[in-house]
């Protein structure tokens, strides 16, 4: 059995992520700060959302691939030993990816509707699953599938409520500045 620190795990993400933005930085010749600053926020959100499907990253070679699945949905959705666990698995799952919903479509403007933000956090959320399989200590579970898509519809809807808000600040500032 082997465990690998998180700190391994950042550490390759992170050098994946500075390699593919030295990349798109040398091929445009130009940095757009304002933009890289979402990058970052993305980058930031994605490493606490590996933080918390990869820990503790497990790896037992008699075990790998022994494939805890589960596939039926909210069957095991209240299966903890207390209450706090069951809404802290829930809650947390949602509320991880909130954040995943709300930067989408600022940083991607081909992501500029509801289901197109909501089936790249679904892509997102089920390539987490996937790569949980070799991994001894998790289970890929349909509920947690469904409830990091949840939040990425949740943030999409914030940041569309958001930016309606401002729409309508702005609208509110050109008619008192114009009469």
């Amino acid at each position: 059995m082997l465990f690998i620190p998180f700190v391994y795990v950042a550490a390759v993400y992170t050098a994946i992520y500075l390699l593919i933005r030295a990349a798109v930085s040398i091929r445009s010749r130009k940095i757009d700060w304002k933009r890289e600053r979402l990058h970052i926020l993305m980058y930031i959100n994605l490493l606490v959302i590996l933080y918390f499907t990869f820990s503790p990253l497990i790896l037992d070679f008699e075990e790998i691939f022994n494939c805890r699945i589960n596939l039926l949905p909210f069957v095991y959705l209240t299966d903890y030993e207390n209450k706090t666990h069951m809404i802290m698995n829930i809650f947390g799952n949602i509320l991880m990816f909130v954040p995943t919903g709300i930067i989408l479509p600022v940083l991607y403007k081909r992501l500029n509707n509801f289901f197109k933000v909501a089936g790249t956090g679904f892509l997102m959320s089920l390539a987490i699953e996937i790569l949980q399989l070799p991994f001894a200590a998790r289970t890929s579970d349909v509920d947690d599938l469904i409830m990091n898509t949840l939040g990425v519809a949740t943030g999409y809807i914030l940041f569309m409520i958001a930016r309606y808000a401002f729409s309508l600040k702005r609208q509110a500032g050109v008619k008192t500045t114009s009469t």
